[in-house]
């Protein structure tokens, strides 16, 4: 699988250490940045890059680490065909993929280790989105959410 990552200098030093386990996991690396540690860089450069390769098809899945995940999510979920979500636990990290398509994850360096980091990251990268009925009516919708908001149009009406 092809794995677009990108970190914030809140999530620079975490991220060498995810690119070593995304790799030894059998899957490419797409490293977005940052390269360098700079206190004055913004995460949305980093979360948009991880978040415009995940929807032009260049990379399968994204990870995206800044200080606390919730910038970061913020930030991808505004990319179209994004489904971006800050994980701290195994179980949303997989079940994000499972029920929800969720395509990038989020991690806040300042919140998780990265002993928990190293497993939430296997966890995203092995699970797949289960298609089952329930969860593709689901998934339909939130779609149809992101089409009603393309362009600025607004859908109010409630089911």
């Amino acid at each position: 699988m092809r794995v677009a990552i990108g970190a914030d200098h809140g999530g620079f030093p975490l991220k060498a250490a995810l690119v070593t386990q995304i790799r030894d996991l059998g899957h490419q690396v797409q490293d977005l940045g940052a390269h360098t540690l700079d206190p004055t860089d913004d995460y949305p450069d980093f979360a948009q890059a991880v978040a415009q390769a995940v929807a032009a098809g260049r990379a399968e899945r994204g990870i995206v680490v800044c200080g606390s995940g919730v910038g970061g999510s913020v930030a991808a979920n505004k990319i179209a065909g994004v489904r971006a979500a800050v994980c701290h636990d195994a179980y949303s990290a997989h079940q994000g993929v499972e029920h929800d398509d969720m395509n990038v994850l989020c991690l806040g360096a300042r919140v998780v280790g990265a002993e928990l980091a190293r497993e939430l990251v296997a966890a995203f990268l092995s699970a797949q989105f289960s298609g089952e009925e329930r969860h593709l009516r689901r998934l339909n919708k939130v779609k149809a959410l992101e089409a009603g908001m393309a362009g600025g149009r607004r859908k109010t009406s409630a089911p």
